[in-house]
């Protein structure tokens, strides 16, 4: 017996900015699936049904088994905040659908019911800013690579689109939303009104309306939705507003308007319609406004792009020298950053229109360079201060041939030079042990948060000549069959088995002994 998936949008999160279709929807179900914040905003409406709740990042698998359940004959909500097709679930529900087969004729039922997305909840709260074209653009980079991203901004802002920026910041990824600001600064006025839109309709709501060049200035986060204006758009009495139209078309001081609306494309009303012996009217108009608007790009400052990267003093040297250290600073200079990580190398971000130079100086001075996100980095021991140094060229080798390779997650290659193992590798997402002349490997490793654990013990005395093509084959299929954003753990998780390595699922669990004294 199939079951039914019920995709619901259910707006802002407060229950009255609920459709009654959402609500009824959420009640005729059988289980309920979303991320654990969408829960609890519905919770009242769950009741006493089974929840299936995961975090931010695992929409993946929460279609999966949105769709697992369905096929078991239940009937299935899957929560989104906002419009369940906006950034929501809908799409990623037909594509594990699509992958398995179905059909609308022969598959399960699927019933997608909209909500109000967060352009609309903000732009509400703002005023009016949306009342002309506008779009809506994610600056999220975990499923969209960020050169596409790029140009979507310069395209939207080139054509003078109202903009609503949804996932502009986080903990993590913050230099999307300045990358932004610098693009639009090219097309638009510094002036330009922004809203910044904090947790609409919700406890916590935040609304701050400020201008383009100030815009850094306030708190934006996950949960910000960011307009900014057109041409056109305006601020009265604390209200973002754009105009609807042309003034040309409807006199705002008369109660009856001169033109009706089956009137408005008639030769008089619209310039675009003159005759072609007037053409050349419209084409002298054009040419100005060309020129008005390059000169208009011209006056305003362009801010430099940010080159972000990771130095380092080398793999088994972590001592850097003084003039590495004047060449960092002279190259950060005052408006960059330079941040230590405990991965035992410096994050640099540098305001730079020529990346290739900056790259080119830290290469003279001897200093090992590496990408920054969603890549793989070699985390190496010191081994203590070379002694154990057996192990250092395959260390070596490892950074060389895969340190900085793109994959669908950050993931960190812990080396330890000996068998005490004091730098953590076996926390990592990958972790290796040289004991004994050979390598132990352990993989799955995660080193923050509640369920922080060690990898899995899954081989022990590797000969060194066999670890490098051990481990690329390793990553290898991590980067072909890792789903975006879905951490190495989890990958091992639910693929069971990666570079002929089995995962072993944890069925033992803590007992507490009862103290001498009893209590």
């Amino acid at each position: 017996m199939s079951g039914k998936l019920l995709v619901i949008g259910f707006g802002p999160g407060s229950v009255d900015h609920m459709t009654k279709r959402a609500r009824e929807a959420i009640e005729e179900s059988d289980i309920v699936i979303g991320y654990k914040t969408y829960v609890e905003l519905v919770s009242d409406l769950i009741g006493d049904k089974p929840i299936i709740s995961t975090g931010m990042t695992e929409e993946v698998s929460r279609a999966q088994e949105a769709v697992k359940w369905a096929e078991r004959g239940k009937k299935v909500a899957v929560i989104s905040s906002g419009d369940a097709g906006l950034y929501g679930m809908a799409g990623l529900i037909y594509e594990v659908l699509i992958e398995k087969g179905w059909t609308k004729e022969s598959g399960i039922e699927v019933e997608v019911i909209p909500g109000i997305s967060a352009i609309h909840s903000c732009a509400a709260l703002l005023g009016a800013p949306i009342m002309h074209d506008a779009c809506t653009i994610s600056l999220s980079d975990h499923l969209t690579p960020w050169a596409l991203i790029e140009k979507r901004i310069e395209a939207a802002a080139a054509a003078d689109f109202v903009i609503a920026l949804y996932n502009p910041k986080s903990g993590r990824r913050t230099r999307q939303i300045v990358e932004a600001q610098r693009i639009l600064l090219r097309y638009r006025s510094p002036k330009t009104p922004v809203g910044l839109v904090k947790s609409a309709y919700r406890e916590r709501q935040q609304i701050v309306l400020t201008d383009l060049e100030h815009m850094l200035e306030h708190d934006i986060g996950m949960l910000t939705t960011v307009i900014i204006g057109n041409s056109s758009t305006f601020v009265h009495d604390g209200l973002m507003i754009t105009p609807r139209g042309y003034q040309r078309k409807y006199t705002l001081n008369a109660l009856e308007q001169p033109l009706k609306p089956h009137e408005r494309l008639r030769k008089e009303a619209e310039p675009w319609a003159l005759d072609q012996v007037k053409a050349n009217v419209r084409d002298t108009a054009e040419e100005a406004l060309q020129k008005v608007a390059i000169q208009q790009r011209k006056q305003l400052t362009m801010a430099p792009a940010i080159l972000e990267i990771a130095v380092s003093s080398g793999i088994a040297n972590k001592t850097f020298t003084p003039k590495q250290m004047m060449v960092l600073a002279e190259i950060v200079g005052e408006q960059g950053t330079m941040m230590y990580t405990p991965d035992h190398y410096l994050k640099l971000a540098i305001p730079t229109s020529d990346p290739d130079r900056i790259i080119a100086r830290l290469k003279e001075a001897d200093l090992m360079i590496a990408p920054i996100g969603d890549v793989l980095t070699v985390k190496a021991c010191d081994f203590c201060d070379g002694e154990k140094k057996d192990s250092i060229p395959y260390a070596e080798q490892l950074h060389e041939q895969l340190s900085g390779l793109a994959l669908p997650k950050e993931l960190k290659l812990g080396f330890n030079g000996c068998g005490m193992a004091c730098y953590g590798a076996v926390r990592e997402d990958i972790g290796i042990v040289y004991r004994k002349g050979a390598f132990d490997l352990f993989l799955g490793g995660k080193t923050v948060g509640r369920n922080a654990h060690p990898g899995q013990l899954v081989a022990e005395g590797i000969p060194p000549h066999e670890i490098v093509p051990v481990v690329t084959r390793i990553i290898q299929e991590y980067k072909e069959h890792g789903h975006p954003n879905e951490r190495f753990h989890k990958f091992f998780q639910r693929k069971k088995q990666v570079g002929g390595f089995v995962y072993q699922e944890e069925h033992s669990t803590a007992k507490i002994e009862v103290p001498a004294c009893g209590e």
